[in-house]
């Protein structure tokens, strides 16, 4: 059986994307932007800060943060 996509905040992505490092850089209304710099190279993600992500935002931001993170890395956190 697989295993679904946990529904989640905003607060709850900027925490476990905290963890691989990234950083709240600035915010505008209800979104925030999270950077990290890995070997000269800055990685940004927006994030918006609603009480409950559509699935489809969640999804994309997965996608995103892939490109700089393992991506068996952030099932362990979305995946429940």
């Amino acid at each position: 059986m697989s295993r679904k996509l946990r529904r989640m905040s905003g607060n709850e992505v900027v925490r476990i994307l905290g963890e691989f490092g990234f950083r709240v850089h600035s915010q505008r209304g209800s979104h925030v932007k999270l950077v990290r710099v890995v070997e000269g190279t800055k990685q940004s993600i927006t994030i918006p800060l609603h009480k409950e992500l559509d699935i489809g935002t969640l999804r994309a931001i997965i996608r995103q943060a892939s490109r700089f993170v393992q991506f068996d890395s952030l099932q362990k956190e979305f995946w429940g």
